[in-house]
């Protein structure tokens, strides 16, 4: 089953504990990670299910393409990782 993970600085608003989780593609490995955990998809997906526009998801280290219906293949194997970029200055 393909392993979900997040940055440590989501931790910092809900709990993001890293996943084993099943799922063919990024949506459904998500949508596996919010029914154990439904307070954290506010974090990664807006009002229309994309992703946040500061939120980035990698599997296997390359960056998803499809940032809206999140169709990306994801294999047995697969590692995704969730972040949100930081801004400031």
């Amino acid at each position: 089953m393909p392993r979900v993970r997040f940055t440590p600085n989501l931790e910092r608003h809900v709990s993001a504990d890293a996943a084993e989780v099943p799922g063919a593609t990024v949506r459904e490995a998500l949508e596996s990670v919010f029914g154990e955990n439904p307070r954290l998809r506010s974090y990664v997906l807006d009002d229309q299910g994309r992703l946040r526009r500061h939120v980035m998801v990698f599997i296997d280290g390359n960056q998803v393409h499809d940032r809206d219906r999140l169709s990306d293949s994801v294999g047995a194997t697969s590692e995704l990782f969730v972040m949100q970029a930081l801004s400031g200055g």
